[in-house]
């Protein structure tokens, strides 16, 4: 049977960009336009990474470096969705060139003339300017506010589903390693999202007039320490679940990242999701959205069977996401 993007879109269709489609929520997203008959075109750093769209993507570099020829990329667009941030300072990347880069990023759409930007940010982005992560967030949402674009601002705390790296790696610990620590008593909460219900949720926006923020949170919500007893009980596992002085699980971490060639977590993550940072006040967004536990229990056969590595993503810009460790 041919697939949804066998037969292309009809020239006047509207035209959606997104950065990392060949990525992790850029896929999901990329699937959905193109199943609602949508052109789709992608500027990115991994203009090699293996391509399952084939000629419905249209793939363009994401040239932080030449704002003429990012501005050139983004010509025709009607709706810019940006997934572009990192997730921890690193030799290769950091926060303030992230920031720096989504500036350009947004003024480039701007001269473009693109009609709109839904831009994913983080739950309680406003909050916590003492930690470099949700500072970097909250300058970004700024700098697309000063843009002048109309525009989404969409905020998750964890995504879950196809290639996800915080519940895989959960479940991964519980496989592999004789204790699951947690940091305190573990009581924090968090609202997990599912990635394919973030993507109906970009494209919800995109339709929308005037500026918008939705928060972007599953139905379910667990304290830290619900949701790894939670996963053991999925997997089958059974772990001792131990509360751990935050420094001290903290060092354990650290001393898993030579072993991993990953960073596990750093301190300033650990920090946001002591203070409940990943959790919302607010229901879901999307009608029906996915469970966590629903999906988990599908899944529980290659959930957390293979660790799945940030940095690798980061510095391999030539593999897909399902062949790196």
């Amino acid at each position: 049977m041919p697939s949804s993007h066998d037969t292309p879109p009809h020239p006047h269709t509207p035209l959606h960009a997104l950065t990392g489609a060949l990525g992790y929520t850029g896929r999901s997203l990329t699937e959905l336009l193109l199943a609602n008959g949508l052109r789709v075109r992608t500027i990115t750093n991994s203009p090699n990474r293996p391509n399952p769209f084939g000629p419905a993507l249209d793939i363009r570099p994401l040239a932080f470096q030449d704002p003429a020829a990012l501005e050139a990329s983004l010509r025709g667009v009607d709706v810019l969705h940006n997934t572009y941030w990192v997730r921890f300072n690193h030799k290769l990347f950091n926060f303030n060139e992230a920031v720096s880069n989504s500036r350009t990023l947004f003024h480039a759409a701007k001269r473009a003339g693109v009609r709109r930007i839904v831009h994913v940010s983080i739950l309680h982005s406003q909050e916590a300017d003492d930690l470099d992560y949700y500072r970097g967030k909250h300058l970004v949402e700024n700098a697309l506010r000063d843009s002048g674009v109309p525009h989404a601002i969409l905020r998750p705390g964890v995504l879950f589903g196809r290639h996800d790296i915080l519940i895989n790696n959960i479940a991964w610990t519980l496989r592999h390693l004789p204790v699951f620590g947690v940091f305190g008593d573990g009581q924090y909460a968090l609202r997990p999202f599912h990635v394919d219900d973030m993507a109906r949720l970009m494209l919800a926006h995109a339709d929308q007039q005037g500026d918008t923020e939705s928060d972007a949170v599953g139905p379910e919500r667990f304290t830290f320490r619900e949701l790894v007893q939670t996963l053991a009980r999925i997997l089958g596992i059974r772990r001792p679940i131990l509360p751990m002085p935050p420094t001290l699980a903290l060092t354990v971490a650290r001393c898993l990242n030579p072993f991993l060639r990953d960073t596990v977590i750093t301190r300033q993550e650990m920090q946001g999701l002591m203070r409940s940072l990943l959790d919302s006040p607010h229901p879901s967004p999307v009608p029906n959205p996915v469970r966590l536990t629903d999906w988990a229990a599908q899944h529980a056969s290659q959930l957390g069977v293979r660790y799945h590595s940030e940095v690798a993503r980061r510095t391999n810009r030539t593999a897909s996401y399902e062949s790196l460790r």
